[in-house]
């Protein structure tokens, strides 16, 4: 068996995964709001510790029955560091080291969108395709692409940071450094963000969320969609014309809201001034493993 962890921007889930890759169970916790902390990547690691512990209790089994952790995080890593997850605000953290302080078993660090699309390829909604964008929508906006089957993979770093791709020239400052990301007005985050200063409420939840995107007769709420779509829409038609992709497969907190969001943006993608070669766009489609494609593919190896 093997354990895969999820670090997002604003929680981490691990689960017990088996030969199957499926999740036997499930651990999650909220992360620290504080991310300024001088000691919050000992703290992300002590919860991590605290989430396997209970893992292990709950089903009665000695770590030494665990072949493999994986970690997926958002950012850059080697094989052992966290080089940056601007996020979370953790550069150069050796994320490995301090796990094995407690757990002695080999562990292997990956970005998270990539394991997710890998995890999507091996057992979900990208089994039949062999050319994918694939976009993690959450707190930030990851990406991985599949072409001829094969995931793209540099030979340097993790690459493939869609989400700090530049949209609006001297727009919003993200936390990278640089001004106008995609992240900073595509992201779920951003949705949210807007929505809370619009009406004034910054403990919006999750399903007040999605009650006030349903009133379409608001006049203010629509016309915070009409923008975010269009948002949305600019940088994935950017990827379409780059990649020219059989699908967008989309995955993160956005699969929850899909109900509410995928035909607005199938709608503006059909424009005929959005795309270079217009006569087909690609099939949007959603994650089919949702939040636990992570977990799942933190512990896959990659195929070549």
């Amino acid at each position: 068996m093997k354990i895969g962890i999820d670090i997002g921007g604003s929680h981490v889930g691990i689960g017990l995964i088996d030969q199957r890759g499926s999740i036997i169970v499930k651990e999650e916790q909220d992360l620290c709001n504080d991310l300024q902390e001088e000691n919050y990547s000992q703290k992300l690691v002590e919860t991590i510790i605290e989430l396997i512990t209970k893992i292990l209790e709950k089903k009665q089994i000695d770590i030494k029955e665990i072949s493999l952790i994986g970690i997926a995080i958002p950012g850059t890593v080697s094989n052992t560091h966290i080089i940056k997850a601007d996020n979370l605000h953790i550069k150069d953290f050796n994320i490995v080291s301090e796990i094995n302080k407690y757990f002695n078993i080999p562990i292997v660090l990956r970005n998270d969108a990539k394991c997710a699309a890998i995890a999507e390829k091996e057992y979900g909604a990208l089994k039949k395709y062999d050319d994918v964008v694939f976009l993690t929508i959450g707190t930030g906006i990851g990406g991985a692409v599949y072409l001829g089957g094969k995931l793209l993979k540099p030979s340097k770093f993790e690459g493939f940071e869609i989400g700090h791709m530049v949209i609006k020239k001297d727009g919003l400052q993200c936390n990278c450094g640089r001004k106008g990301c995609f992240e900073k007005y595509a992201s779920m985050k951003a949705l949210k963000d807007k929505l809370q200063k619009e009406f004034k409420n910054e403990k919006l939840t999750g399903e007040e969320i999605k009650e006030l995107l349903n009133h379409n007769n608001n006049e203010r709420v629509e016309k915070i969609l009409d923008e975010y779509i269009e948002n949305l829409s600019i940088g994935i038609a950017n990827l379409i014309n780059i990649f020219e992709p059989q699908t967008i497969s989309i995955g993160g907190s956005f699969v929850y809201f899909k109900d509410i969001l995928l035909n607005r943006l199938e709608k503006k993608l059909g424009d005929k001034n959005m795309l270079f070669n217009n006569q087909e766009p690609p099939k949007i489609i959603t994650a089919k493993l949702k939040n636990n494609a992570g977990i799942i593919g933190s512990v896959i190896e990659y195929k070549d």
